[in-house]
């Protein structure tokens, strides 16, 4: 698996358009543009913001195919209040940690093992890696408050790592932050297959599960801007999150 090169470094202005439209996304939820109906014209956001108008329209482009904005010739830059405040969108992806966070609960991981495996031929094709090279498994349980909420499988190419061995470090924090900081990799992509789940019996006791309840599994990959994967994902979600997904009419 080749490292991503120069992760921190933007690409064509994309990395600072991106980081502009996740502070305009906040300031329409709860900042400056909370109440307001449009955002302002591109030089007055440009001025406002400190950035050229480049990167102003690379972040309303990013903003609009994200659903938040509509850029409406001879009106502006309409906000979408309703799709501004949809929690949990399924087709944006948001660290767990964070939607339990947004919900107004203390989030907490516990249960954590470490395991280093050969991959078999269904995990080597998502990873791109050859089977038997050698990966990361993480499993890990999710708590909102004392509330088992997510029981989470991940997998990771051993060779992202850059000689950091994976047993030592703190596989309780947001994985996309473990990523950028020990890997060098930031995740700019993720494919999600979505499958009602009812887990294998241990799991189910650690999750705390009645008998008849269900879950809902998230398989998903994730992948840099230069289209690497670089985890596998099983995310067993209980009834505890409501989630939401915008579908866009082009």
């Amino acid at each position: 698996m080749q490292e991503e090169k120069n992760s921190g470094v933007p690409l064509g202005g994309a990395v600072l358009s991106s980081q502009l439209a996740q502070t305009l996304a906040e300031e329409m939820r709860t900042g400056c543009f909370a109440h307001a109906a449009r955002l302002p014209a591109e030089v007055e956001l440009a001025a406002r913001m400190g950035v050229s108008r480049t990167v102003v329209r690379d972040a309303l482009g990013e903003l609009e195919r994200a659903g938040f904005v509509e850029r409406v010739r001879g009106i502006g830059t309409v906000i979408h209040r309703n799709v501004v405040h949809l929690p949990n969108r399924l087709d944006q992806k948001v660290e767990f940690l964070s939607m339990i966070a947004a919900a107004g609960h203390t989030p907490h991981t516990d249960h954590v093992r470490v395991d280093i495996l050969p991959a078999d031929e269904p995990l080597a094709r998502l990873l791109e890696i050859e089977p038997g090279a050698q990966t990361v498994r993480v499993h890990k349980r999710v708590l909102a408050d004392e509330k088992p909420v997510i029981f989470c499988i991940d997998y990771f190419p051993l060779s992202i790592f850059r000689g950091t061995s994976p047993l030592q470090l703190d596989m309780t924090e947001p994985v996309f932050d473990m990523l950028k900081r020990e890997c060098g990799q930031v995740v700019t992509s993720t494919t999600t297959r979505v499958q009602a789940a009812y887990g294998e019996p241990g799991m189910r006791r650690l999750m705390e599960l009645s008998s008849g309840e269900a879950l809902l599994l998230l398989d998903e990959v994730s992948y840099t801007r230069l289209c690497l994967p670089v985890m596998r994902s099983l995310g067993y979600y209980t009834n505890f999150f409501d989630f939401s997904i915008l579908r866009k009419k082009f």
